[in-house]
């Protein structure tokens, strides 16, 4: 029982640290993110599979970095990066994969990762556990969401 509890929780801290992507030396957070631009950019899901795969995402994600802030000791370890990937599937949920969106989408999701407007940082302060760790880059990611839709229904009045 003890050998299955430590491949579980094994298992859970490479999920939230997307294997090796969480260790990286520079900027973890950045390359998680650039990890998720990458799966839209070579993969192109279509909108059912998107959702599917963030609600699975959210899941997963949320068990996962509450056992991987457990055994790292730091509720959000800056080696936890299932949250921005997490987070970047929701900025383009159901939008264009095209580059430019792609881009756009990885810089502002990045900046609200990085600057934590209202009430952004306040989620990953008060939530706790996995559901502090999420929060933060989900509400990110609703940002960035609605901006790129703005975008769209401008560029689409001009």
């Amino acid at each position: 029982m003890i050998i299955y509890a430590c491949m579980i929780s094994s298992l859970l801290k490479n999920i939230a640290t997307l294997g090796f992507i969480g260790y990286f030396p520079v900027a973890p957070g950045t390359v998680g993110t650039l990890a998720a631009l990458i799966f839209f950019f070579l993969l192109r899901p279509s909108p059912a599979v998107q959702v599917l795969l963030f609600i699975a995402l959210v899941v997963i994600g949320t068990i996962a970095s509450a056992r991987a802030g457990t055994i790292l000791k730091e509720k959000d370890s800056r080696h936890i990066v299932i949250d921005e990937f997490t987070g970047y599937v929701l900025s383009m949920l159901s939008l264009p994969a095209t580059i430019p969106y792609l881009a756009a989408g990885f810089l502002l999701f990045r900046f609200f990762d990085i600057l934590k407007p209202p009430p952004i940082g306040w989620m990953e302060r008060v939530l706790p556990g996995g559901v502090g760790v999420m929060s933060d880059d989900l509400m990110a990611g609703v940002y960035t969401n609605v901006l790129l839709r703005l975008w769209i229904l401008l560029a689409l009045n001009w």
